[in-house]
């Protein structure tokens, strides 16, 4: 990455290592939280345990990068997860190109360090593994509350292009067996 750039920028974006799990999975925990809009809480072991293992199997896994930003003597302020998959479209049908998609997951800079161009750096590092891995589009998910994140994407040229629904299985399930 742009190395000068960055030294200038007192902070580093890098392929996250082992020793970093543990913080990325606080920085996943303040994610869900500040999506959810929910008060500080402490993780479970289980799932810190869960997530861990989660985060371990995308540091050898060729389609995904895990990025992380350290700033010298402070450690870790952020993270990006973008993972390469192949598209599931009806379009390939008609052309002999398979599609890929860049999936961008899981950013998170600690609010202190927002505002600083880290977010942009990040995403740059993201943008250049999808693109090594022939991604042909990039998608990204965030909650529909969460204004900041679709301002920030919004001014990446990211348009919404669909409505992802969510429902627990037990309530469609209990709907499917009421009554016809």
């Amino acid at each position: 990455m742009a190395g000068k750039k960055q030294a200038a920028k007192k902070y580093q974006i890098r392929e996250a290592v082992e020793d970093d799990l543990t913080t990325l999975v606080e920085f996943l925990a303040k994610l869900a939280l500040h999506v959810a809009g929910a008060p500080p809480q402490s993780l479970k072991e289980d799932e810190r345990e869960r997530l861990i293992e989660v985060l371990r199997s995308s540091l050898s896994d060729d389609n995904k990068q895990l990025l992380v930003v350290d700033v010298p003597r402070q450690g870790l302020v952020g993270m990006g997860y973008v993972y390469v998959s192949r598209s599931q479209g009806i379009w390939e049908q008609s052309s002999h190109v398979e599609f890929k998609s860049g999936i961008i997951d899981d950013v998170w800079i600690e609010p202190e360090f927002r505002k600083m161009g880290i977010f942009q750096d990040l995403l740059r590092g993201l943008v250049e593994f999808a693109q090594s891995r022939s991604a042909y589009e990039l998608l990204v998910e965030y909650s529909a509350s969460n204004k900041e994140a679709a301002a920030a994407w919004t001014r990446l040229g990211f348009k919404t292009v669909g409505v992802r629904a969510a429902a627990w299985t037990s309530s469609v399930q209990e709907i499917l067996a009421g009554p016809s």
